[in-house]
């Protein structure tokens, strides 16, 4: 069976890098594709669910599940949501993708080295990047990281999905989310694990990996995230077993989906308001994460912050 093909092997058994899963800029790209009105669990009118027995779908599948490896067989794909072409913004970004594959085969000798890769976030911020592309917040995810190959947008190759679920944070449901995506590679350069590299070192490069020839991470510049990435589909999933794998801090933790919710619970309409309208404000990238947990500090207190995490963690181990 696919799930239980090492992911050293998964290249000769399910590789998207052998061309486009689907293209999305044919006539029929979305006709009998999706499930009737469906968009999954994805706000943004612009992702559409996939259904079961679509070809796309089934596809993704059979590659997401041979990369997680020997937690496969405990991984449960719950829905694949598609970046529908059927939205003009959308197909304006397959074109220009598009166009800008075309140049970087031109600049390198007729191969623009395009491959697929999953980035890994929580549920508000991948919704964001679908509606407006990747920004500043994703590429500051890497700062400060001692593991970080530069400072870019990190993604992991499809055939090595479990590293990048390993990362993933789960929404207020406990269900994970990657983002599929397209990737423009061009001629791509080592960069040392703790490097602050932030740019090609030379007009010869075009991105980064960690390792020429068994890449783990991909990496784009912050110059050409929105030119070199297209955001493609969504898989959202269920792995029990992941959390032994995650980099996640021991200590008790919430997403904030979930605190906004036990928040409303404890506070008067009037503080919850502030914010409500400050989630909001971060939800659609006006402002860090850093503002929004300042303003949580400020207006509910480290206290009862404090009390409703530690809640929320003590019911998390009682349903491990």
């Amino acid at each position: 069976m696919a799930a239980q093909v090492e992911i050293e092997d998964v290249a000769s058994a399910t590789n998207l890098d052998n061309g486009e899963i689907f293209n999305p800029l044919s006539d029929d790209a979305d006709s009998s594709l999706v499930s009737d009105g469906a968009s999954g669990s994805f706000s943004t009118d612009s992702v559409v669910l996939l259904g079961e027995g679509n070809p796309e779908r089934d596809v993704i599948t059979t590659c997401f599940l041979s990369g997680m490896g020997t937690v496969a067989n405990d991984t449960t794909i719950v829905a694949v949501s598609k970046n529908s072409s059927e939205w003009i913004t959308t197909r304006a970004k397959f074109l220009a993708f598009k166009v800008f594959t075309e140049a970087m085969a031109r600049k390198n000798g007729g191969d623009a080295n395009v491959k697929y890769g999953w980035y890994a976030g929580s549920k508000d911020e991948i919704e964001g990047i679908i509606s407006y592309g990747f920004s500043s917040r994703e590429v500051s995810k890497f700062e400060n990281e001692a593991s970080s190959h530069g400072i870019g947008i990190h993604l992991v190759p499809s055939k090595c999905s479990i590293f990048a679920a390993a990362s993933t944070e789960p929404d207020e449901e406990g269900l994970k989310h990657l983002l599929l995506c397209r990737i423009i590679l061009g001629k791509p350069e080592v960069i040392i694990s703790g490097s602050k590299q932030s740019y090609p070192s030379s007009a010869d490069f075009d991105s980064g990996v960690d390792n020429l020839h068994n890449p783990r991470k991909y990496i784009i510049w912050s110059s050409t995230m929105n030119s070199y990435i297209l955001p493609s589909y969504v898989v959202s999933f269920r792995s029990p077993h992941l959390r032994v794998l995650s980099t996640r801090p021991s200590s008790p933790w919430v997403s904030f989906a979930a605190l906004m919710s036990m928040l409303s619970k404890s506070m008067d309409p009037s503080r919850m308001n502030l914010i409500v309208r400050t989630y909001d404000d971060f939800r659609k990238r006006k402002i860090r994460r850093d503002v929004l947990v300042k303003k949580m500090r400020e207006v509910a207190g480290d206290n009862l912050l404090a009390q409703i995490i530690k809640n929320h963690g003590g019911r998390n181990k009682a349903n491990v």
